[in-house]
């Protein structure tokens, strides 16, 4: 997991680079037909075609749409927010999957638990502390990229152990590239030559970073592996200093600090319960 956000984190930059020249639905297609290629490429040298079988169909569409959407509006919270903004708001992901289960699957949670959602919520509220109009509607995004990811993960869990984290992969990156191309009619920019080698990289850093997170969740309790994505804020705050030269104001640290320390609590409750309800 931690190879995972490293990763992911390094991709981020790059798709915040290429969203100054490029619409998120182009970044999204031509980002992920490069995945697709790069994977069957590498599969065919390994002779290991039979990898992409898939055993549950149901499993494998609802991880897909759910990696979508949360694709769609974190590169769209990316083109609108600062890197390290973007990712501290997606840090809220653990507390909109506790109310989800409250809401629609109807669990009891004890009172240590709503403590810790009015905390994480305090969170967000700090670090959405008034600072322009435009700002308060473009972190709609990466907190619908947040709730897209806690619904992807469960489902990773789910079906980890039937299926394959290769086809797990393709799956989801043929229906992001095909969302992506969907947009074409929106208008799309020609991809300039300097620019095809980060495609490419972003591709690969992509592709790694899923591999890596699908393998966590297969190897470990999603209560246990999750809390390590948080490291990604580190990496988010080096890579904006380095190419940006911006560092996150300090409601922002303040805000996912709290917002970590609330997701780490609900998370670790989950192992501590065995994933009873209490």
């Amino acid at each position: 997991m931690l190879g995972g956000a490293l990763s992911l984190t390094i991709n981020d930059a790059m798709a915040k680079y290429l969203t100054q020249s490029y619409p998120v639905g182009q970044v999204m297609a031509l980002r992920g037909l490069s995945i697709i290629m790069l994977l069957i490429a590498f599969l065919f040298f390994m002779n290991n075609l039979k990898a992409l079988k898939i055993f549950s169909w149901k499993g494998h569409l609802l991880r897909a749409g759910a990696m979508t959407g949360s694709t769609f509006f974190f590169i769209t919270g990316l083109s609108l927010l600062p890197i390290t903004d973007a990712i501290a708001i997606a840090f809220v992901a653990p507390i909109l999957t506790t109310i989800l289960g409250i809401i629609i699957l109807r669990e009891a949670v004890s009172w240590k638990r709503w403590v810790a959602i009015f905390v994480g919520f305090f969170g967000v509220i700090i670090i959405l502390q008034p600072t322009s109009d435009a700002f308060k509607i473009a972190a709609i995004a990466p907190m619908g990229a947040a709730a897209f990811g806690a619904a992807r993960d469960v489902v990773t869990r789910a079906i980890s152990g039937s299926e394959n984290s290769l086809s797990i992969l393709f799956t989801s990156m043929l229906m992001i590239t095909i969302a992506g191309f969907l947009t074409y009619p929106l208008g799309w920019s020609a991809v300039k030559l300097s620019h095809i080698w980060i495609f490419i990289t972003s591709s690969l850093l992509v592709g790694l970073a899923q591999y890596l997170m699908i393998e966590a969740f297969r190897l470990g309790e999603v209560a246990l592996i999750s809390p390590f994505k948080y490291s990604s804020l580190l990496w988010a705050t080096l890579i904006s200093l380095v190419i940006w030269d911006d560092l996150p104001s300090k409601n922002v640290v303040l805000g996912a600090f709290i917002l970590i320390l609330s997701g780490i609590y609900l998370l670790k409750n989950e192992v501590t319960n065995g994933g009873k309800n209490r």
